[in-house]
């Protein structure tokens, strides 16, 4: 198959090391920057792949974030296979937990239902309150739960890293710094980082809550937006959390844990544009959530706070293709608190459509024209 000669993938997050390691596996001469910036949501992020009890009615959303749950396996397969094994990926399935039998059961009808489609769900069943506690002890009496042996738990940083070393292991290049497009008219010749001019067939943008400054120089302005997120990492002491279930209480915060530790989150900090910093309001609000269903976490040591800034989009709808136009410039943006979801699935299409190949996806649904408004 015929292949551009050179893509330039601008961003290292979840989304861009997808793309990256798509396009070097498939033989392409890939060339990736990124100036690491401070608060990357990828490496504040501890994920949860389970997205089949949402309450999102945006199909288009769930297209993409059912894809990306049925694309893990395989992905974490081929990533072995090139000697990543770190991917802090794991199948632990989660307790959906509620007080109301009869929303617990209409939680259960939900996933039979979407279970046809997407079978990789696995068993659902319905558990009693002691049950449930037996899979995540900390949890109060009095949650009952749903079940679902499918749902898995991955950390955004590691999961990153060994798609960045599969991608250079295929050959693709790594740079550090600051790129800026190269344009002519309307389309995108390549970039500029450090001084230096590197030409592309394709530059393809994985710039989540930044790309409207990268976009600026083309006149553009791309209503995209950070959102702020806390998220703290927890430790019971002589407490080997590793193969617990994630918990998703019924309300809007998760619970997740690895081996040494239990993260729980998140904050959703609209307005705050990239302002690094912990606070005492979202620490609050975090852990009096996550003491809710589980107060014996008042014991646990704080051992980490990470901050990420997620983007968003009005109405929370991700978008995905070339940037109308210009030719040349491929993205895709929005993907939100869903990004280590939809991630990786989200960058086997922008690898697909730079060379050209067959989507799984409509692209008309993923469209980012409303996006954009001239300076």
């Amino acid at each position: 198959m015929f292949f551009m000669n050179r893509y330039i993938v601008i961003g290292s997050g979840i989304l861009g090391a997808s793309t990256a390691y798509r396009l070097a596996k498939a033989g392409a001469e890939t060339i990736i920057v990124d100036r690491q910036e401070p608060g990357q949501a990828t490496d504040a992020a501890a994920g949860i792949v389970a997205p089949w009890l949402t309450k999102r009615r945006n199909k288009a959303w769930y297209a993409l974030a059912k894809g990306g749950a049925q694309s893990y396996g395989p992905l974490v397969e081929e990533l072995s296979d090139d000697g990543e094994t770190n991917t802090g990926y794991a199948k632990v399935g989660s307790v959906n937990l509620d007080t109301d039998p009869e929303k617990l059961e209409s939680m259960k009808e939900l996933a039979l239902t979407r279970r046809e489609n997407a079978p990789e769900i696995g068993d659902i069943s319905l558990l009693d309150s002691k049950e449930t506690r037996e899979l995540f002890p900390l949890l109060s009496e009095g949650y009952g739960a749903v079940h679902i042996s499918g749902a898995a738990r991955v950390d955004g940083r590691a999961l990153r890293n060994a798609l960045l070393n599969g991608a250079t292991k295929h050959g693709a290049k790594v740079i550090e710094g600051n790129a800026r497009l190269l344009v002519e008219d309307t389309t995108v010749k390549g970039v500029s980082v450090n001084g230096r001019t590197i030409e592309g067939d394709k530059v393809i943008a994985g710039t989540g809550a930044w790309t409207r400054e990268l976009l600026e120089p083309l006149g553009i302005y791309f209503d995209v937006r950070p959102q702020r997120a806390q998220i703290i990492h927890l430790q019971v002491p002589g407490v080997s959390t590793e193969n617990w279930p994630v918990v998703k209480p019924p309300f809007n915060q998760y619970m997740l844990t690895f081996k040494d530790r239990i993260i729980v989150g998140a904050t959703h900090e609209n307005n705050t544009g990239f302002e690094h910093r912990i606070t005492a309001g979202g620490i609050h609000y975090i852990l009096t959530h996550a003491m809710k269903v589980a107060p014996a976490l008042e014991n646990a040591s704080i051992i980490e706070t990470r901050i990420g800034f997620r983007p968003m989009t009005p109405e929370s709808i991700p978008v995905l293709g070339e940037l109308p136009g210009f030719d040349g410039l491929l993205l895709a943006n929005g993907l939100g608190s869903s990004g280590l979801t939809i991630g990786p699935f989200a960058g086997q299409q922008l690898a697909d459509l730079a060379m050209g190949k067959e989507l799984k996806i409509d692209l008309a649904k993923y469209d980012m024209s409303r996006l954009i408004k001239e300076k």
